[in-house]
Order: structure tokens, then C-alpha cells, then sequence
């Protein structure tokens, strides 16, 4: 399958996936037969933007994330080297899916909310016991995730549960980029900008040359516990930066070469 950008969208006759060409401002979905789990079948439906809508650009059944992955993000977070305390696995569910532009609604019993921008990647086929080598294999493409998580609910809990997996707090987004060799993973950026009272600030200014374990063998370690099925998302962790958010406040998180996702912050 040649290189392209996979999304999923609403359009006023229903929801399909599309190919998704051109840049923001100008973006063309083009929409496709079933789901991009098989070669792409354009059934001639074309979108123009302003008549289509970005959703989460998969239905994964869980989004297995690795925490902990960066070292900068371990000792800003947990006040310990990443080598006192190695990274951790754990479970995002479906209800915590939303797409581009959806808003992230804070409820009221999380009182400290934060955004961690992270890239993250698409499983293409059922898939457990990955080698490291072989990861490609399993991976339809990248996306990013914006792991929302309540700072107070992590540590007052124990584990991570609740804390990241309140409905709303797993954004993905803007659709999934194909070309697994488009990124440098040992030298890619990863950048997160919050809007509070009308002031745009960056926060995240990190690259994954921070990350712990690479992500063949994130892929490993994970399916040796989980099957991954088709659409399912795995995200490799969060780089230093987090901050802070609430409602009224918007955040972009970008990760050049794939693209940016945004959301507005909203009481729940």
C-alpha cells in the first residue's frame, strides 16, 4: 500500500473513512470502501473542507500506552531518575476516544488535569508476541494521542486507571499517516502549545531521542501481555512539559510530519 493519510469523518450523508490529501485550509477527504484494514477502495465520494468533519481516525477496542518512557518527563513528574523507576504499562479504554476539535471535559472530582503529548501508532492486524524487528509488520501508521490525565487522581489512587481513563481524555487525531519511514524516531519532535486567557504558550519542546524503550520494543512488550487487534493504538509515552489545564483553555499538541491535534477544554 502506497504512502497516505487514513481519517475518519462525518459528512452530512453519514460517517466513512477517507483518504485524506492536501494541508489544513484546503483538505480533501476522499472516501473509502469498509475500513483501512484492507487495501483502500476510493468509492469516488469526494469531501471538500467545510463539508466534513475529523473524527478519531480509528475505534481501537483499548489504547495501550507506556508510561514513564521519558526521561525528562520522569524526573519532571515523579521527581526520580527514569533508572530508579522504569517505565509501565497500562490501559486507556475506548470511551476515553474522541477526535480533532472535540472537547476534553474536566469533571469536576479531577482537580488537576494535565496534557501529555505522545505519538503514538495504529495496529494493522491481530498481533501478539511482535519481535522488535518486525514491527513495521504490525503498524498501519502513526497518529498522536494527547494522554489527559489527572495528576490528583494518579497519585491519590495508586494506579492509573481512572485518572486516564475518564471519558474524554484520550483525543487522537488528526488521521493516520502511512509512511512508517516519514520519522526519525530517535530524532523527532514533539511539541504541545496551550491557550490560556487568550495567550498561546508553548509547553512541550521535547524529542523522542528522550525515550527509554524504542519502539520496537514498546510493540514487544506489550503484545507479549496483550493481543492487539486491528485499529487498536499504542502510544510510547510523554516528553517533559506537561501542564496544567482547564476549562476555557485550548491545546495542540504537533508532531512535524504527521500534523497538529487540537481540543478545547470544557467542565464536564
Amino acid at each position: 500500500m502506497s504512502a497516505m493519510r487514513l481519517g475518519r469523518i462525518a459528512h452530512p450523508e453519514g460517517l466513512c473513512f477517507a483518504i485524506i490529501e492536501g494541508e489544513p485550509g484546503s483538505l480533501v477527504a476522499k472516501e473509502i470502501a469498509g475500513t483501512p484494514f484492507t487495501p483502500p477502495e476510493p468509492t469516488g465520494r469526494e469531501f471538500e473542507e467545510g463539508q466534513f468533519r475529523l473524527l478519531a481516525p480509528t475505534l481501537p477496542t483499548k489504547v495501550v500506552a507506556l508510561g514513564r518512557n521519558y526521561a525528562d518527563h520522569v524526573a519532571e513528574v515523579f521527581k526520580e531518575s527514569a533508572e530508579h523507576l522504569p517505565p509501565t504499562i497500562f490501559i486507556k479504554p475506548s470511551t476515553s476516544v474522541i477526535g480533532p476539535d472535540a472537547p476534553i471535559k474536566i469533571p469536576d472530582f479531577a482537580t488537576n488535569v494535565e496534557f501529555e503529548g505522545e505519538l503514538a501508532v495504529v495496529i494493522s492486524k491481530p498481533s501478539k508476541n511482535i519481535q522488535p524487528e518486525n514491527w513495521k509488520d504490525h503498524v498501519l501508521g502513526f497518529t498522536i494521542c494527547n494522554d489527559v490525565s489527572s495528576r490528583d487522581l494518579q497519585f491519590q489512587d495508586g494506579q492509573w486507571a481512572r485518572a486516564k481513563g475518564i471519558d474524554t481524555f484520550c483525543p487522537l487525531g488528526p488521521w493516520i499517516d502511512t509512511d512508517l519511514d516519514k520519522l526519525n524516531l530517535d530524532d523527532q519532535k514533539i511539541n504541545a502549545y496551550l491557550t490560556h486567557d487568550g495567550k498561546r504558550e508553548q509547553k512541550q519542546d521535547s524529542n523522542t531521542d528522550q525515550m527509554i524503550v524504542k519502539m520496537g520494543g514498546i510493540l514487544a512488550e506489550i503484545s507479549a501481555s496483550y493481543t492487539l487487534l486491528p485499529g487498536d493504538v499504542v502510544t510510547t509515552g510523554s516528553p517533559a512539559g506537561t501542564a496544567p489545564m482547564v476549562p476555557g483553555d485550548h491545546i495542540e499538541i504537533e508532531i512535524p510530519g504527521i500534523g497538529s491535534l487540537n481540543n478545547p477544554i470544557e467542565r464536564a
